[in-house]
């Protein structure tokens, strides 16, 4: 394996958190620690900049691994969970703890269930772009249910 390929597959896989079991799960709680120190202190241009490189990445990164595996989708690739988790944060100003906790459980929830379009956007754009995506449409789901939530006061 060349050196782009072991790059691309440690960013897509997160490291070594991409080979345990439950890798979303993984992907999903790394984002949510990391969250309040890496992304939620910046200001909101920052933080959908962030975003935007991250599904940029991501796409390249899963769209190399999945070639290389020969196979669609695969596990290995968590940075899909990254960007789900932070798009579900993206529009707080301060999350609090609990709302982490929220966006956490929100977010798997959507995830695996893949309401409409969500499960459908898999297949609307090729390889790493059609991973991103699905994610990306789960953390939208997950960001409204959570702001619905805060505006209900829970």
């Amino acid at each position: 394996m060349q050196l782009i390929d072991r790059m691309a597959t440690a960013f897509a896989s997160l490291g070594l958190l991409g080979r345990l079991p439950a890798p979303g799960t993984w992907g999903s709680l790394a984002a949510v620690l990391v969250a309040p120190w890496v992304f939620a202190p910046a200001p909101p241009l920052v933080r959908f900049t962030i975003l935007a490189l991250v599904f940029l990445g991501g796409s390249l990164a899963c769209d190399m691994v999945e070639r290389r595996l020969q196979r669609k989708d695969p596990g290995l690739c968590i940075i899909d969970e990254v960007l789900g988790q932070w798009i579900t944060v993206a529009f707080l100003a301060c999350p609090t703890p609990a709302q982490y906790i929220y966006a956490f459980a929100l977010f798997r929830l959507f995830d695996m269930l893949k309401p409409p379009p969500v499960r459908a956007s898999e297949n609307w754009l090729p390889g790493g772009l059609g991973i991103m995506l699905d994610d990306a449409l789960a953390g939208l789901y997950s960001a409204l249910a959570l702001g619905v939530l805060i505006w209900l006061g829970v």
